[in-house]
């Protein structure tokens, strides 16, 4: 199945029913009921509230692929294309790509590792520790699931599935970095080993395809080394992993594009792994895929006129759970002349005075959902979102 056809037909395989980035245990328990006559789904272990961990598994070949989600519980994009991925795979059942795959791969899948964190939408878990940062030491509980797991199942490859913040750009350009990816390194000299080599030629193979639907909008993470990092850790382990990072697609603040171009980085990954084709790819092409920048803020306010200066506006999105729903608060990050920042909306203030509603200055770290322009009121709230 090519990239062309895959697009084309995945409204017939994306879960509707899970949308959103509010995604907690009792939505992926909804999930979970809908796909049990389909895959093996067991419970690895528990949170540290005591939460079910679970994992998912499908396919009978040698090439042994674990990925894991939400890890950090405010990051559920790739939790909802992993489930878009599962509908693939069981729509397609009978293609012969999918045969293949099934064949010549065998997955084990934690849709939702930190379900804690998941519940309150935050990074860490419940005991506020970044279980990203948690690999070597392995204190919480959610760790040593993972671990277990990792050490149990013996894979072959590692998928370590994330969301990044809207602030990254794909290089110097005005372009948001949609989709990043990253070969951590093995050592603090970031060795290009042959694991390392692998883990490129997967995301070469990746970027390949994506440069066809979002060109410009791929990205490369940094590979600075922490053992302590849990991709890290596992490619020193000799296992081949891939950092996948999600990230902003034009007025997209839910991530539903971003969800279907992840599910299509997710299948050419492993139709790669399950052919072999991976191999052909040169690690000098992953290394031409731009690093990511941090150049963007979402709003930003130009030749705004504030406390009598001409001045730029930034402001960014804080992302607060509100009656199980994402609130998107626009709070006032920089207020300074010529802003070198990109914005994703941009608004030419034409030199007009801005305030808050109240008609008093607009300050640094104010939350402004609506400020006056001139007097008048504008929204500053996401596209699309009310």
């Amino acid at each position: 199945m090519t990239t062309e056809d895959f697009l084309k037909n995945y409204k017939r395989f994306k879960f509707d029913k899970l949308q959103g980035r509010y995604i907690d245990q009792p939505k992926l328990e909804t999930v979970l009921d809908d796909l049990k006559d389909h895959y093996t789904i067991t419970e690895l272990g528990r949170s540290f509230l005591n939460v079910p961990i679970t994992g998912i598994t499908f396919g009978t070949g040698k090439k042994k692929i674990l990925a894991w989600s939400q890890m950090h519980g405010n990051e559920s994009t790739t939790t909802k294309g992993i489930i878009d991925f599962m509908h693939f795979i069981k729509a397609y059942r009978d293609h012969e790509g999918v045969k293949k795959i099934l064949q010549e791969c065998s997955f084990l899948i934690l849709p939702m590792l930190n379900p804690d964190g998941a519940a309150r939408y935050t990074r860490e878990n419940v005991n506020k520790v970044d279980l990203n940062r948690d690999a070597k030491d392995i204190k919480e509980p959610e760790s040593k699931v993972l671990r277990k797991t990792f050490e149990d199942f013996k894979p072959d490859f590692c998928f370590n599935l994330h969301d990044q913040r809207t602030i990254f750009a794909a290089g110097e350009k005005n372009l948001p970095a949609t989709l990043s990816f990253l070969a951590p390194s093995m050592d603090e000299a970031r060795t290009v080993t042959e694991v390392r080599i692998k883990a490129m030629k997967i995301i070469a193979a990746m970027n390949i395809e994506l440069q066809k639907v979002i060109p410009g909008q791929v990205g490369r993470f940094d590979d600075s080394f922490n053992l302590n990092c849990t991709g890290d850790y596992f490619q020193a382990q000799h296992v081949p992993t891939i950092l996948f990072e999600c990230g902003h697609f034009q007025q997209d603040y839910l991530r539903e594009n971003t969800r279907k171009y992840f599910t299509l980085s997710l299948f050419t990954a492993v139709k790669a792994i399950a052919s072999g084709d991976f191999l052909q790819q040169k690690e000098d092409d992953y290394f031409e895929i731009p690093e990511n920048k941090k150049s963007f803020l979402d709003v930003i306010l130009r030749n705004a006129q504030v406390d009598g200066k001409k001045v730029d506006v930034g402001i960014q999105y804080s992302e607060k759970i509100k009656g199980g729903d994402i609130h998107f608060e626009p709070v006032v990050q920089v207020i300074k002349e010529d802003l070198d920042f990109f914005g994703h909306l941009e608004i030419n203030c034409e030199g007009k005075a801005v305030k808050k509603v109240d008609e008093t200055a607009l300050l640094e770290n104010d939350i402004v959902e609506v400020i006056l322009l001139n007097k008048e009121k504008l929204s500053i709230n996401p596209p699309h979102i009310k």
